[in-house]
């Protein structure tokens, strides 16, 4: 048995923000409680309890990630189940769910059960997505059945837009039929000379012509269409523009059930620094304006956003030390996500601390349908202990690899423990 206490629990399930106690026996959260009640007395004659010190620190649900690369299998050699897990436990993460353009892909069953395997040995939720395409080619659909039986608990042909109209409206009505979301990397390739440098003032002073933001905008509208057309529920990933914004915020006004995600680097960062970083700063889509980074944090703060997602990509220093625009986009950030949100949205007073979580962990349990999120007696004790005040340098990583722009700084939000199923998984 495990005790914690005397934390401040925040739960945006219950929207409880109290100093609490809490024993968990097991998998499972038996008791909350105000500190010094009788229960804890009891809990605490028994030496074979753990008791644990959580005052001044927050615990809260663990994070909830929908969206990573754990490159596994077929591109190990930039992160694996194990290590991307360990990552996410540092993270504060307690769920991540793969995405699937790994080699094999994950359109068979014979993947996703070899991954969900794996993953079931890591001391996290480890959950994978279902390919929306066979090879994500974009020209037939998977088995969603199959799928499904075999453990995905989403359809996403992530790292690859889907360009065929009807092979969407298709899609939609397939996934709607079975009550699951399809995730949409929404980047339009007609439209895009080099990828992973927004098409703007930084792109012209590199020589290069970028990705134009209407590559992203034009297939949100398009697949707003569709979903409210056939019912179906989706999700625009890693949102960039202030444009795709306002189009789910309006969409959402109507009924349409569409939903949106925002990564750490798109609410942080902008175009600027590609100038300052290289390809660490290189993403599909790209950083865009300060204009577009203010439109995804109002698009956090009233709720059109309504996930947190860190589109954890990992690549190994030579992939990312070449030619910038040979280099391939994407960064890592499991690690960083919940100091970041600390610092860009909370610190700056665009969001409370229980906003922030929300996004973090039950927006994306609300979304996909799970269970997780919430901190509740009977509940998974799935938990992050931290302090938001204190800083900590981020100087190396527990991933494979360790491309992102905020090794070397100081961030707040010092992590001091995740826990899992009623297991420590992460001490720091």
């Amino acid at each position: 048995m495990l005790i914690l206490k005397g934390g401040r629990l925040i739960d945006p399930a219950s929207g409880t923000d109290e100093i609490r106690d809490i024993v968990i026996d097991g998998e499972r959260i038996t008791v909350i409680c105000e500190p010094g009640s009788d229960h804890i007395a009891e809990y605490e004659k028994d030496s074979a309890n753990q008791v644990i010190d959580v005052e001044g620190k927050v615990v809260a649900p663990g994070l909830v990630d929908c969206h990573v690369h754990f490159r596994d299998p077929g591109f190990t050699f930039k992160e694996d189940i194990i290590s991307g897990s360990t990552a996410a436990a540092k993270g504060g993460f307690t769920t991540v769910v793969m995405m699937g353009n790994t080699n094999p892909h994950m359109d068979n069953v014979a993947t996703i059960k070899d991954v969900l395997a794996r993953g079931a040995v890591t001391g996290i939720n480890v959950l994978c997505c279902g390919n929306v395409t066979k090879e994500m080619a974009g020209k037939e659909l998977v088995d969603m059945d199959a799928l499904i039986e075999a453990g995905a608990i989403l359809f996403t042909d992530d790292g690859k837009p889907i360009t065929d109209a009807d092979l969407m409206e298709r899609a939609c009505v397939e996934a709607a039929k079975r009550d699951k979301v399809i995730s949409l990397h929404e980047e339009n390739p007609s439209f895009i000379s080099e990828n992973g440098i927004n098409a703007g003032a930084v792109a012209e002073r590199l020589g290069i012509k970028g990705s134009p933001r209407d590559a992203e905008i034009s297939m949100v509208q398009r697949d707003i269409d569709i979903a409210e057309k056939t019912g179906a529920s989706i999700v625009v990933q890693h949102i960039s523009a202030a444009e795709s914004v306002e189009l789910i915020r309006q969409a959402r006004k109507r009924g349409v059930k569409v939903h949106a995600e925002a990564t750490p680097h798109h609410f942080t960062l902008t175009e600027d620094a590609v100038l300052k970083y290289g390809a660490l700063a290189k993403m599909n889509p790209p950083l865009r304006l300060e204009s577009d980074r203010r439109a995804i944090i109002e698009g956090l703060k009233d709720g059109t956003i309504e996930m947190i997602a860190t589109d954890h990509a990992p690549h190994s220093r030579e992939e990312k030390g070449g030619d910038l625009v040979k280099a391939p986009s994407g960064i890592t950030g499991l690690e960083t996500s919940l100091a970041l949100g600390i610092r860009e949205l909370v610190k700056p007073g665009y969001l409370t601390l229980m906003e922030l979580l929300d996004r973090m962990s039950l927006g994306s349990a609300k979304v996909y349908g799970f269970d997780a999120g919430a901190v509740k007696e009977g509940g998974y004790a799935d938990l992050v202990i931290f302090n938001p005040e204190e800083e900590w340098s981020y100087v190396s990583s527990v991933s494979k690899s360790s491309n992102s722009p905020f090794i070397g700084q100081r961030l707040p939000g010092r992590i001091y423990g995740t826990i899992c199923r009623g297991k420590i998984v992460y001490q720091g």
